[in-house]
């Protein structure tokens, strides 16, 4: 039975959860995850852990932050004056953010702290900082 190498094309379930055990993200209720092994489409823990998989074959894989979404970056923290948000909005710490840039893209924010005439946003990764485990399947090699 062949196994997954580098360049390998894979379709893989998974279930991510955090060392409490809350689920982040899973294939489950969905198409499995295709991607191909080496090509950077995944954070390196993950693809590290499916190569060698055989198909059908189920394993859990510890992923430390530093193979994930790396540290949280200081520089990432933001201060915005509460006047350039819209008025009618009911801010809370913990809920996201999108700033729209001049170019017309985006970037997802989370309101980490709320100040009297600012707020302070994350620009992190939601995952930065945080070590990850995955459950996974291998359904397919390519």
């Amino acid at each position: 039975m062949s196994q997954v190498k580098e360049n390998d094309t894979v379709r893989v379930h998974y279930t991510g959860k955090l060392e409490n055990g809350q689920i982040f993200d899973s294939s489950l209720q969905r198409d499995p995850l295709e991607f191909t092994i080496g090509q950077g489409q995944l954070i390196p823990g993950f693809e590290q852990g499916v190569l060698n998989m055989k198909v059908n074959e189920k394993k859990t894989i510890n992923i430390p932050h530093t193979e994930a979404y790396g540290e949280v970056r200081e520089e990432l923290f933001h201060e915005v004056e509460k006047d350039k948000l819209p008025e009618e909005m009911q801010l809370e710490v913990g809920m996201g953010l999108i700033s729209k840039a001049p170019d017309g893209s985006e970037r997802q924010l989370i309101l980490h702290e709320i100040k009297d005439e600012t707020i302070i946003v994350d620009a992190n990764h939601p995952l930065a900082g945080k070590d990850l485990i995955f459950e996974l399947e291998l359904v397919e090699i390519k």
